[in-house]
């Protein structure tokens, strides 16, 4: 039997506009419309979860909000010919967490057009470690590989790589037998990459301190930026005759200060990613190489546990670059 209410996180709006979180009961009554009802089991936080947590309109307009754009459960009620009563599913990326309640509560009330069953190899816990970096970091490396790059092209760089995507995006790309430069500004870090499959460091100053030329030496055969700004920059100059960038993320910056010479002399693409408005039919082909050929046997390693009331915490280190792999939220003992 459904309950009447749920502990999930709130973030509300002062009259002052200010922006404050807490953990408190919902009704699910509350909850918004939808033909499927999930028990979240577990949950993950992405920095746009910690975007949303802090009162970023860009990311959430209207408050009080309970964030979380990841999920994986149980369905409690279904009015969807798709999905029953137990099944186990999970939802990434579409509205949730946004605008609409996410998984940093115990219940979500989300379309059937936005859940993906359980791939049968796959925990639920496991799905939530990966979550929508997972998700982020495979449609990437996806995308590089419809573009023609193979690991015979050369070494693939990756920004930001002690994050959730960058950190699941040197894991993914070394299972699928990829030489891997990880670029992160956490010198500390080297021997946590390398475990993930990493085969060079690049300290992040080593980059913005590169010569501010239109063109740089070709080391790369593509990449995948998480961050933006400069270091995208720097991997699109860097990135030899006909290699490919993918972007998605601008936690360095959202601007680019670039020439057009490395697309029109070197053939360079940049490819964009968007993890949250993509087909549903790439989200099934994801999960299922997720749960599949690029399935990761040590997610363990790059993952923290928390519950709800940790929240607060690992929120303020997000947004302070104090984060080194995933936070796995536990709801089931919230």
């Amino acid at each position: 039997m459904t309950p009447a209410s749920f502990r999930a996180m709130v973030v509300e709006e002062t009259p002052d506009r200010h922006f404050v979180r807490r953990i408190t009961q919902r009704a699910v009554t509350d909850l918004p419309k939808g033909d499927v009802l999930i028990k979240v089991h577990y949950s993950s936080l992405n920095y746009k979860d910690a975007l949303s947590a802090s009162g970023n309109k860009g990311v959430t307009r209207r408050y009080p909000h309970t964030p979380g754009v990841d999920a994986a459960g149980v369905v409690a009620e279904s009015e969807s010919g798709a999905f029953k009563v137990g099944d186990s599913v999970l939802v990434t990326g579409h509205d949730m967490g946004m605008n609409t309640s996410g998984g940093f509560g115990q219940f979500i009330r989300v379309p059937s057009q936005w859940v993906v069953p359980l791939p049968g190899t796959l925990t639920l816990r496991e799905s939530m470690m990966l979550g929508t970096a997972g998700f982020t970091a495979a449609l990437s490396l996806m995308r590089l590989e419809e573009a023609g790059v193979t690991p015979a092209s050369g070494a693939i760089l990756v920004t930001g790589a002690t994050g959730g995507v960058g950190s699941l995006a040197v894991a993914i790309l070394a299972r699928a037998g990829y030489s891997v430069t990880a670029a992160s500004g956490k010198p500390k870090a080297k021997e946590f990459l390398s475990e993930l499959g990493a085969n060079e460091f690049l300290d992040r100053q080593t980059i913005l301190g590169a010569p501010d030329k239109a063109l740089l030496t070709g080391r790369f055969a593509g990449a995948i930026d998480t961050v933006g700004g400069d270091i995208l920059s720097y991997a699109l100059r860097s990135t030899h005759y006909g290699g490919v960038v993918t972007c998605c993320g601008n936690a360095a910056s959202p601007d680019l200060r670039l020439t057009v010479y490395p697309f029109i002399l070197r053939g360079v693409r940049l490819i964009g990613i968007d993890s949250a408005e993509c087909p549903m039919a790439v989200h099934h082909a994801i999960w299922e190489r997720l749960a599949g050929p690029w399935k990761l046997p040590g997610l363990e390693k790059m993952t923290t546990e928390i519950r709800l009331v940790d929240l607060e915490d690992r929120i303020t280190a997000m947004l302070a670059g104090g984060v080194t792999g995933r936070y796995l939220l536990n709801l089931k003992e919230s």
